[in-house]
C-alpha cells in the first residue's frame, strides 16, 4: 500500500531534513472579493524557520498519522467529488494546470520559497491559508504533508494601533507546569494540529480529510465554475425548463456545486429525451415523489424540483442486486457485467 511505502521513505529521511512551510491566499490583482469570477486568489508560499522541537515533533506526528492509517487498514480509492464513505483515503492527481495551486506544488515548492521574520508582514494583506511540512532525502525525493489553518488558530500582537489584521483578537495563556501557574505567552502563535490532511509525493494527493483537502487546493472555486458550465450543457439538451433557477442556486447554495459536477461523470443528461423523463417520472411516483414536467420536459419552479431534478439525472434511486433493497446516493461507480 501506498502508505506503508511512504512511511518507509519517512523513517530514512533524517529529522533534520524537515521544511515548515506557510501557505498564503490572496486576491488577484484588480479583483475585488466580491467579484463573482471563479478562479480569482493566487497561493503563496513562504519558509519558515523552525527549533530541533518542532521539527522533531512534526517528524513524529507525520509517523503517528500515517501509522494510523495502516493500522485502520485504510482502503485506497480515486477522489470522488461525491464520496459516501469518509473514511477512505482517497488518491488525486494534480494535473490541471489552469488550477492557482498547481503553482504551489510544482513551482513554489521546488524553488527556494522566501523566509518571513514575522507573521504580521503577511496576514496583514495576506490570509493564512494552510501550512506544508517537507521531508527530503538524499536523492531530493519530496514527501510533503499539508494541513488547513483556522483564522482562529493564528494571533498576532496588538500593540500596534495601526495593524490591518482580521484575525480575532485574544488573551493567550499557557499553563506552566513547573510554577503551576496560568501565564500569558507574548509575540505571534500559531497552532500546528496534531493532524494531516493530505499528503503530496510525486503528483499525486492522497487525501485522509477529504473536506479540508477540497479547501487547501480551491476546488471549491473549481467546482463552482464546473458547475455553470454544466447548467450550459443542460440547456442544450432542450429538454428543461427553468435552469435559470438552477443558475440562481449556483450563486447562493455551495452544495450543489458536488451533485452539478457529479452529473458530468455521469454523462446521463446527453441522452435526456421523453421517454427518458417518463421513465423518471415514473421512479419518482414509485417513491413517493413527484417530478414536475412541462409539455413533456422537466420542470423546475423552486429548490424542492432543484433537488429532485438532480437526483434523476444522477440516478440517484439505486437497487441492491442481492438484496433487492433500493438505496438513495449519488455516490457509487458504475460496474461492467462480465461477458
Amino acid at each position: 500500500m501506498i502508505i506503508g511505502e511512504l512511511l518507509q521513505k519517512l523513517d530514512n529521511i533524517g529529522e533534520d531534513n524537515v521544511i515548515l512551510y506557510f501557505i498564503t491566499r490572496v486576491l488577484k490583482p484588480e479583483v475585488k472579493v466580491s467579484s463573482k469570477v471563479m478562479d480569482k486568489y493566487l497561493f503563496k508560499v513562504y519558509q519558515i524557520d523552525v527549533n530541533d522541537e518542532i521539527r522533531r515533533h512534526l517528524y513524529s506526528l507525520t509517523q503517528e498519522q500515517l501509522n494510523g492509517l495502516i493500522k485502520r487498514k485504510t482502503e485506497l480509492h480515486e477522489y470522488d467529488v461525491i464520496t459516501d464513505d469518509t473514511s477512505q483515503l482517497l488518491s488525486y492527481q494534480m494535473t490541471n494546470k489552469a488550477m492557482s495551486f498547481y503553482d504551489v506544488v510544482n513551482n513554489q515548492l521546488t524553488s527556494n520559497p522566501p523566509k518571513i521574520r514575522s507573521l504580521e508582514e503577511i496576514i496583514v494583506n495576506e490570509e493564512l491559508w494552510a501550512y506544508c511540512v517537507g521531508f527530503y532525502n538524499d536523492q531530493n525525493e519530496w514527501i510533503y504533508t499539508f494541513r488547513k489553518i483556522l483564522a482562529a488558530k493564528v494571533a498576532i500582537d496588538e500593540n500596534d494601533s495601526n495593524k490591518k489584521s482580521k484575525l480575532q483578537k485574544a488573551i493567550r495563556t499557557i499553563f506552566n507546569s513547573k510554577s503551576q501557574k496560568l501565564e500569558l505567552i507574548e509575540g505571534e502563535t500559531v497552532n500546528l494540529d496534531k493532524q494531516i490532511d493530505c499528503i503530496y509525493y510525486q503528483d499525486t494527493f492522497y487525501i485522509a480529510k477529504k473536506t479540508q483537502f477540497e479547501q487547501i487546493i480551491g476546488l471549491e472555486e473549481e467546482y463552482k465554475r464546473q458547475a455553470n458550465e454544466v447548467v450550459a450543457e443542460l440547456a442544450t439538451t432542450n429538454m428543461i425548463e427553468g435552469l435559470e433557477i438552477i443558475a440562481k442556486q449556483i450563486e447562493q447554495n455551495p452544495s450543489i456545486h458536488k451533485k452539478l459536477v457529479r452529473l458530468t461523470k455521469l454523462g446521463n443528461y446527453h441522452g435526456l429525451d421523453v421517454k427518458m423523463i417518463k421513465k423518471m417520472q415514473k421512479i419518482c411516483k414509485k417513491y413517493g415523489e413527484t417530478l414536475k414536467l412541462k409539455d413533456g420536459k422537466l420542470f423546475v419552479e423552486d429548490e424542492n424540483d432543484i433537488a429532485l431534478t438532480l437526483k434523476v439525472l444522477a440516478d440517484y434511486y439505486k437497487l441492491g442486486e442481492v438484496s433487492g433493497k433500493a438505496y438513495g446516493t449519488y455516490a457509487g461507480k458504475q460496474l461492467q457485467t462480465a461477458n
